[in-house]
C-alpha cells in the first residue's frame, strides 16, 4: 500500500490507541466505580515510564514529578478496568480524579491512556508526540504515577496520572 492511502490509517490507529484526560475535558457517563487504595508493586516498564517522563521535564527546565502510592493505587484500578473491559478509555474519570482531591490533596488531576505499545521509551515517546499527551507531561504538575497491565495476549494497556497539589 502507498504511504499516502496508509497516513489516514495511521491516524485513526493513533487517535484509538492514545487519549489524554483533564477535569475539564470529559462528562463521566460510565456507571460510578468505588476506588480503594491498593498496594501495587512495581514493574520495570513502569519505573522507565517515570523516569523518561521526569528526563524529558528536565530537560524542558521544569520540575520533575513526585510518585505517589495512591496516585499508582487509582492508575493501577483504571488500567485493570480496561483490560477486563477490553478498551481504552477514560471512563469513570471523575471518580478517579474526586477520589485523588479527596485522599491526595490534588488540586488539578488529568491523566494519558494508552494500549498495545511494548516498551516505555515507545509509549512516551506516542505521548510526546501528541499535543494532548505531551501537554499533560508538560503540565503544571506535582506528583504522577503510571500502571502498566497486560492483557491475556501480552499487550500493554497504560495509565499514567498526574496531580497538582
Amino acid at each position: 500500500m502507498k504511504l499516502f492511502t496508509k497516513l489516514p490509517l495511521l491516524a485513526l490507529l493513533a487517535v484509538f490507541t492514545l487519549s489524554s484526560c483533564t477535569t475539564d475535558s470529559i462528562d463521566d457517563k460510565a456507571e460510578a466505580i468505588e476506588l480503594s487504595l491498593v498496594e501495587i508493586e512495581t514493574k520495570a516498564i513502569e519505573v522507565e515510564i517515570l523516569d523518561l517522563i521526569n528526563d524529558h521535564r528536565l530537560s524542558l527546565g521544569l520540575n520533575p514529578l513526585i510518585e505517589m502510592s495512591v496516585v499508582k493505587s487509582v492508575a493501577y484500578s483504571h488500567t485493570d478496568y480496561m483490560v477486563d473491559n477490553n478498551i481504552v478509555s477514560h471512563d469513570n474519570f471523575y471518580t478517579r480524579s474526586s477520589y485523588l482531591k479527596s485522599n491526595a490533596g490534588a488540586k488539578k488531576v488529568s491523566e494519558n491512556v494508552a494500549y498495545g505499545y511494548s516498551s516505555a521509551e515507545s509509549v512516551v515517546r506516542a505521548w510526546i508526540k501528541s499535543e494532548g499527551h505531551k501537554a499533560n507531561i508538560e503540565g503544571d504538575f506535582t506528583n504522577f504515577d503510571v500502571s502498566a497491565e497486560r492483557n491475556e495476549d501480552g499487550r500493554y494497556y497504560y495509565t499514567n496520572i498526574f496531580i497538582k497539589k
